[in-house]
């Protein structure tokens, strides 16, 4: 991997394409570009977070259509890929070509991650949990094979990491299983347990779960259980120790968030961490990263 040259850590501008959430790092559920990563890489992370930051809200936004989305989105494929070099409209997207050239990690994790985009722009519903867990493996493992590439590689693959990835995104989807129907008529639960349980897609505009809601969650959230426990090697599997301890913290936070979304109904509340909670988490993984041999085999 060539070394990296170090890029301004401020983001381009929004530009006329992008359709601001509001979100940002601050807003996610877990770490981003935070200062367990070696600094001379962080300023990239900044890049490619913006990139999907905005191609995220552009597929998420409820004021354009799924032809004005894919055609934005394929604006920011053609930037990150190079075949289009001066449009910017699509500055974010050539910040993180340049940044891609600095340091050697190729596209392909973010052109995955716009395909995924792409299909939220024209699928709302996934008939059963193997397509879901396709969806997922297409909106959420490039990053974590980007950070991956980015910081020197793993001992294993990308396999432990995928399965961490996968787990964050059904994790953000039963939290917001709510909103997604509300605002995007999106439903991430497969159709045929939700029809198996007794429940359907209108229960999720309820106050709180029907018994048969419940259960289809409980399905998920234990299929992401078993996806955590082949995510638990991640933080020793990678080369870079820094980012092997963010895993670890990443790891945590998952399982607690995990057990949280278990006692709590997403329909009812917000079901995330509060600063403490997130310190705890992370003083934990840390400690078992740094001091417990073998914790993550």
């Amino acid at each position: 991997m060539a070394a990296p040259d170090t890029p301004p850590d401020s983001p381009p501008p929004i530009s006329a394409v992008e359709m601001p959430s509001g979100k940002d790092a601050g807003t996610e559920n877990f770490p981003v570009g935070s200062v367990l990563l070696p600094a001379r890489l962080r300023p990239h992370v900044a890049r490619f977070y913006a990139f999907a930051r905005a191609i995220d809200d552009i597929a998420d936004s409820p004021d354009l259509d799924a032809a004005a989305k894919i055609d934005r989105l394929q604006g920011f494929e053609e930037a990150i890929t190079g075949r289009d070099t001066t449009d910017p409209a699509y500055a974010k997207g050539h910040a993180l070509r340049v940044s891609l050239e600095a340091t050697g990690v190729p596209a392909i994790h973010g052109v995955e991650l716009i395909a995924a985009f792409k299909q939220d722009a024209v699928k709302g519903r996934y008939a059963t949990w193997a397509e879901m867990m396709d969806y997922c493996r297409l909106s959420a493992a490039p990053v974590g094979r980007y950070l991956i590439d980015l910081h020197g590689g793993s001992r294993a693959g990308y396999a432990s990491s995928d399965a961490l990835c996968v787990a964050l995104q059904v994790i953000n989807h039963l939290q917001d299983c709510q909103d997604d129907f509300r605002v995007l008529d999106r439903v991430y639960l497969p159709a045929d347990w939700l029809a198996a349980e007794g429940a359907s897609v209108s229960d999720l505009d309820r106050a709180a779960c029907t018994p048969g809601l419940r259960r289809v969650l409980d399905r998920c959230l234990e299929g992401t259980r078993r996806l955590l426990d082949a995510a638990r090697p991640l933080p020793g599997d990678i080369i870079d120790r820094r980012l092997g301890l963010e895993a670890a913290v990443i790891v945590s936070i998952a399982q607690t968030l995990t057990g949280r979304l278990a006692r709590q109904d997403p329909l009812a509340q917000r079901v995330k961490l509060g600063k403490a909670a997130t310190a705890f988490c992370a003083a934990r993984a840390c400690a078992a990263y740094l001091m417990v041999p073998g914790a993550y085999r």
